[in-house]
């Protein structure tokens, strides 16, 4: 049974996207976070998966479409809590978060693709992961990678080779965390939520 597990946070003013803060108030870092998640569970209910579960940290809201198992986050760090997502399943799954609402149901598709490997990485501009695949989920291969650091992407890599995972790669995607993250974003997926929304903030020509 396939997965795609996304993993969240209630949206939330002060309690998301605060580096979008200035210049975007509280409340429009949240409403921008919203609306990054909306379209992040729009390309999932989009992709051919058996599950899909939202990992939330907080109440889920009107954003969240028909189509979702919804669970808790568990308690600990960021690795903690990615590994214990991923001992909630038992076959093929991708793990993704709401911070890359340019992703596309093809992308996912191609992530869930376990003929040729073991493991599918997505590397984020910086030097985190936007995606992490597992053909046999392990939750150890999470445990203890430093999160939210520079070098997160290639330390949590290297973990899957040195367990002697065949892993491939899919294409380095932007997270959205700054305001210059926002701009650049919302240029690339026109029409979606969050560039409607960055564009009615910001009063700038992107739909």
């Amino acid at each position: 049974m396939s997965t795609v597990l996304v993993i969240a946070k209630e949206p939330v003013p002060g309690r998301v996207k605060t580096r979008l803060t200035p210049p975007f108030s509280p409340s429009e870092a949240a409403r921008l976070a919203e609306a990054a998640l909306a379209d992040t569970l729009e390309a999932v209910l989009a992709t051919p998966a058996d599950r899909r579960v939202l990992v939330l940290a907080g109440n889920p809201g009107a954003w969240l479409p028909v189509g979702f198992e919804v669970v808790p986050q568990s308690p600990g760090g960021l690795d903690e809590r990615l590994a214990a997502a991923f001992a909630r399943c038992t076959g093929p799954t991708l793990l993704i978060g709401m911070d890359t609402p340019q992703v596309t149901p093809a992308l996912l598709a191609t992530g869930l693709e376990f003929g040729r490997c073991d493991a599918w990485f997505g590397p984020a501009d910086d030097g985190g992961f936007w995606a992490l695949g597992l053909a046999a989920p392990d939750p150890e291969l999470l445990r203890g990678v430093p999160m939210s650091v520079p070098e997160t992407g290639r330390v949590q890599r290297r973990r899957l080779t040195e367990a002697g995972l065949t892993v491939r790669d899919l294409p380095a995607l932007r997270d959205v965390d700054t305001a210059a993250d926002a701009l650049a974003v919302a240029g690339k997926v026109p029409g979606s939520r969050f560039a409607v929304l960055y564009a009615a903030l910001t009063g700038t020509g992107i739909r």
